[in-house]
């Protein structure tokens, strides 16, 4: 079955005892058992409810994976996976992620005794360097947000593979639409299904897939202890929006690569980040293991002050936090999904006060252009 049919036709498809199309939504928590013990499947709704199961089977196989798992929030399906690991272990983590992963690894799970070490995974002999005798585990995004850096997976899966490690990929930024990481040797995806997965900015969810059942079943058991489930209706919204996942990725993509090109011919404009350009340092490895680009670009504005003044002017791209929405999004990522990495931290790694990152929408092109050239102008 190909991308675009099983989005429509993967997971369970409708209802086989009313024939309804569309899966219900089990507004329970709780099921009748016909003995002590003795239940049909589901017992109570935290450890298992229809709507979810649905859910996570279609991602389950549009991953490619074995077992798929709903989260209330991208984050607290990665907290469940970090949970995983024990006081003492080390991750090998990529050093431009999501300020929210930065923050909860450096000043929470770090209490606990699960230290990280942040390196550039798109360079491997980085993240071959960075590995200890008590590292589990390497955990990257790709492509990382905001500066759009590609890291090829299967030498970091080699790599993995060699020292018995686990390897983690957050695949937000592209779905499985696009990239399939699993197929490439990841172990585990992780994905914010607020963004593209959902894309209308109605819902707030994360996924994780497992390449094997046995780190499935542990997954499953932290997601029943810790209890950071997605409810019944966000399950149902979350399906709902990945129908037409294939039809906005295509049209998010087509946005992007003019858009990222008319910037590239801007004089007012510094460095243009997007894998689909020629010119990206990654583009090579970017056709190589995915089949798109996306839908995301971030270019150098100069500094914050015209950062800020840009983003005051502009129409039909919204200031705000977040991405993959039908709607462009637009904002600066230091003062904004970043600011909780240090401010020389960020210099260090390129996320200037000057940057702005766009999520590229599903309108008429010709009009983001516009409103863009009159806000840089």
């Amino acid at each position: 079955m190909r991308i675009d049919t099983k989005l429509i036709h993967g997971g369970v498809f409708g209802d086989d005892r009313t024939g309804a199309v569309s899966v219900p939504i089990y507004q329970v928590s709780t099921y009748k058992q016909n003995g002590i013990g003795e239940h049909s499947g589901y017992e109570y709704s935290r450890t298992g409810n229809p709507t979810r199961e649905a859910l996570e089977q279609l991602i389950a196989e549009l991953e490619n994976g074995a077992r798929g798992f709903a989260f209330s929030s991208g984050m607290a399906a990665i907290s469940t996976v970090v949970a995983r690991f024990d006081q003492g272990d080390h991750l090998v983590v990529g050093d431009d992620i999501y300020g929210g992963t930065y923050r909860v690894l450096s000043k929470v799970f770090n209490r606990f005794g699960i230290r990280s070490t942040f390196v550039d995974t798109s360079r491997p002999e980085e993240v071959e360097a960075a590995i200890l005798p008590e590292t589990k585990a390497v955990y990257l995004e790709t492509p990382s947000n905001p500066l759009l850096k590609v890291t090829d997976i299967g030498k970091v899966a080699e790599i993995c593979r060699s020292k018995e490690l686990l390897l983690i990929v957050d695949n937000t930024f592209l779905t499985p639409y696009w990239q399939n990481p699993i197929d490439l040797g990841a172990d585990i995806v992780l994905h914010s299904a607020t963004k593209y997965l959902g894309g209308h900015s109605d819902v707030v969810a994360g996924l994780v897939v497992t390449r094997d059942k046995e780190v499935g079943e542990d997954i499953h058991f932290l997601q029943n202890s810790m209890g950071g489930i997605l409810p019944p209706h966000d399950s149902w919204l979350l399906m709902r929006g990945m129908k037409t996942l294939g039809l906005r990725m295509r049209q998010h993509e087509t946005g992007a690569r003019r858009l990222a090109e008319w910037l590239v011919s801007r004089p007012d404009v510094g460095s243009v980040y997007y894998p689909g350009l020629k010119t990206h340092p990654d583009h090579d490895i970017a056709i190589r293991q995915a089949r798109g680009f996306g839908g995301m670009i971030s270019f150098d504005a100069g500094d914050g002050k015209r950062a800020e003044e840009i983003l005051s002017r502009t129409r039909w791209f919204t200031l705000a936090e977040s991405l993959g929405a039908v709607e462009s999004l637009i904002s600066v990522p230091a003062r904004m999904t970043h600011a909780s990495i240090p401010p020389e931290r960020r210099r260090e790694l390129g996320i200037t006060d000057g940057l702005i990152r766009i999520s590229v929408g599903v309108e008429d092109v010709d009009d983001l252009i516009e409103d863009l050239e009159q806000a840089l102008r």
